[in-house]
């Protein structure tokens, strides 16, 4: 009896965890900058328009509670990584900054959310990609967040 247990527990258990760790995902490229990103579009689903500024795209997953850009902007001045990300006035409560000559990834909570922004310096465009999801959800943002900031990138 128990080996029958364990054996339909394991039928039953193995495809929802395959499930939850596999994450279909897909390039997607700025036409207009070259800028290169892989994300996950079984969770961000839904397109959300244009950024603000510059050429790129937003995603958000179907319920809206996480948000995805990727962004190509000018650099007109040829600041350096430093010099761009001081311009922008970055809230005082940063977690965690790194940057280095040719990008910067800052990250830090608002509400009850975690944002995230990397940009990558290339020539005269910055390409970034910024990620907003919920602080409660950390540990499972964690591997998507780090792939879609370890694949930007420039063609």
């Amino acid at each position: 009896m128990k080996r029958g247990f364990y054996f339909l527990l394991m039928l039953v258990w193995l495809p929802s965890a395959a499930m939850a760790q596999s994450v279909d995902w897909q390039r997607f490229v700025v036409p207009e900058s070259g800028a290169v990103v892989d994300i996950p579009t079984a969770v961000f689903s839904k397109e959300a328009g244009k950024p603000e500024s510059g050429y790129g795209r937003l995603f958000e997953t179907s319920d809206g509670r996480a948000k995805l850009t990727v962004q190509s902007i000018p650099n007109v001045a040829g600041d350096s990584p430093a010099v761009f990300l001081a311009k922008k006035n970055p809230p005082p409560n940063i977690v965690y900054k790194k940057i280095t000559p040719r990008f910067f990834a800052v990250s830090s909570f608002r509400n009850d959310n975690i944002w995230y922004n990397r940009c990558n310096f290339s020539g005269r465009l910055v390409n970034c990609v910024l990620i907003s999801y919920p602080a409660s959800e950390k540990r499972q943002w964690d591997a998507i967040v780090t792939r879609i900031s370890n694949t930007l990138s420039s063609r």
